[in-house]
């Protein structure tokens, strides 16, 4: 999860799959040899346009989806990005919009409860001054 400070709140970069119809974090699988964080900064970058440093990790999120006729078993590390640089751009193959979003807005627009979860925490961490 991307994010960067804006006044007095943070802004996330959320990327929107199914034609628009469902909002959430970047996210992707770890490639053969490569780490967990390495993987995050990849998908973050190739499904965004947006570039950063990791802060921490934040959960491990565990969902099903479908492949075709498939169930695929899923985890996925998420981790806390302080934006670096770059400018959005949607992935042309597998993201249909990405767009900087406020937080509190961020936790309207995510899609998915576990993602909204991790939200939750890092609007946690900006209150504590963590951030």
């Amino acid at each position: 999860m991307i994010f960067r400070p804006t006044g007095s709140t943070f802004e996330v970069a959320l990327i929107a799959t199914d034609r628009g119809g469902r909002w959430g974090l970047p996210k992707g699988h770890v490639n053969r040899g490569e780490t967990a964080e390495a993987a995050a900064l990849r998908e973050v970058a190739e499904e965004t346009g947006l570039e950063g440093e990791i802060v921490q990790h934040l959960a491990t999120i565990e969902y099903w989806f479908r492949a075709g006729s498939s169930r695929v078993h899923k985890y996925v590390d998420l981790f806390l990005i302080r934006y670096a640089q770059g400018e959005v751009r949607p992935q042309e193959t597998e993201v249909y919009d990405a767009r900087w979003f406020l937080l509190e807005e961020a936790l309207q627009m995510v899609s998915f409860e576990r993602e909204r979860e991790v939200l939750i925490q890092v609007q946690s961490l900006a209150l504590a001054g963590s951030l």
